[in-house]
């Protein structure tokens, strides 16, 4: 695998930041220390602007090369997740109840050592772009930066991003044009029915009954109301009612995600799932209030883009080791608002074998630095090239 040399010679370096990062973990916009970390090692670097508070607590670094006109930018994700560790690492969180369980201190680091690399070398003709983006976890950091004007101030014309794929080898990367992540939008459902005695259920009006419902009835949807040969998935992830075992709840409430992988498959759902929750609620007798909040939606990599992208990663690892023909995946990524800004893609690059992403065992994978980190400088060199 021709990795970088230079790059191969910063992997402990960039390890040991990762690890730093790993050690103090912040949620959503909350980054403070994170960013700060991120500014001050860009200065350092010698980037000619370092901007940070873009999308509140977003930092963008500007490298420019010889010459030249164009603009690239290269994206990576801050934050952690509100989950307690369980790695037993040396350098394990340091904040209770928060962890990087999805690879963002990885990504960061990369990143970085992307940005030292670029500008000590300044081997391109353009300007490469790097935005470190806060609350990719639920936060919606890539709109907050969009709206803040990261896409205009900085005159980009093409974005990547990448994330970091649990299970598959070091080394090896996946991608795939068109729809390649789903959009999620959230549900909240709120019941409303009678409260009473649990030995006189014939006088009230059963919550859990209609909330028991009302999840298997979602699962109709998908597996009646959508295509077959496209994907949608409806999932009920909380369920809180009562709070003892004799007393029939008078209020319900549930939670979940509806996915899809294109806006007609997205709609549909949003629709079914407004009357199977009223139609199910007022089958019993219930009141019901569902509140959808639209999340992210679905990751489309553009043709050319992704070819490109594609054959960077190949001059990284080799043919065999970049499939282009990887299926789509159902969990979203709010990269997709930089997508629907300017053309771009996203890629998957390994992990090896470690734990999932967002499990409290999951840890990011330092031997993937190099190939990462080599994949950021060629990519920019290669869509600089003069």
């Amino acid at each position: 695998m021709p990795i970088v040399n230079r790059i191969a010679d910063l992997q402990p370096e960039i390890a040991a930041w990762r690890q730093d990062l790993h050690a103090h973990p912040e949620l959503r916009y909350d980054v403070h220390r994170t960013a700060a970390f991120v500014a001050d090692k860009l200065k350092g670097f010698g980037c000619d602007e370092v901007v940070p508070g873009i999308g509140q607590t977003g930092v963008v670094g500007v490298i420019r090369g010889r010459s030249g006109n164009k603009v690239v930018g290269l994206r990576a994700d801050m934050d952690a997740l509100p989950l307690e560790e369980e790695t037993g690492l040396p350098y394990k969180s340091q904040n209770p109840g928060k962890m990087h369980a999805c690879g963002h201190d990885g990504h960061t680091a990369m990143l970085l050592g992307a940005a030292k690399y670029l500008a000590e070398t300044r081997n391109f003709d353009g300007t490469a772009v790097v935005i470190f983006q806060p609350a990719e976890e639920g936060g919606a950091g890539a709109l907050a930066m969009v709206k803040d004007g990261l896409i205009t101030r900085f005159g980009i014309q093409e974005v990547y991003g990448m994330h970091n794929f649990p299970g598959m080898p070091i080394g090896q990367f996946a991608i795939r044009p068109g729809p390649f992540m789903a959009s999620a939008d959230h549900l909240t459902i709120d019941l409303e029915g009678k409260g009473g005695h649990a030995a006189r259920p014939h006088l009230s009006i059963d919550t859990v009954l209609v909330g028991a419902q009302i999840v298997n009835q979602l699962q109709s949807i998908v597996a009646r109301n959508v295509d077959p040969l496209e994907a949608a998935v409806v999932s009920i992830c909380m369920f809180q009612a009562g709070h003892t075992d004799n007393v029939i709840p008078q209020h319900a409430q549930l939670r979940g995600t509806a996915r899809a992988l294109n806006d007609a498959v997205r709609n549909t759902l949003l629709q079914r799932i407004e009357a199977v929750v009223q139609g199910t609620a007022k089958l019993y007798g219930a009141k019901a209030k569902l509140t959808c909040t639209n999340g992210y939606p679905v990751l489309v990599n553009n043709d050319r883009q992704t070819e490109f992208a594609a054959s960077v990663a190949r001059e990284i690892a080799g043919g065999d080791k970049v499939d282009t023909d990887v299926p789509p995946v159902m969990g979203a990524e709010d990269f997709a608002f930089m997508l629907g800004e300017r053309p771009g893609a996203f890629i998957f690059m390994g992990n090896g074998d470690s734990a999932g992403l967002h499990h409290p065992a999951y840890n990011f994978n330092d031997e993937a630095i190099p190939a990462g980190t080599s994949y950021w400088v060629r990519l920019a060199e290669s869509a600089l090239r003069g």
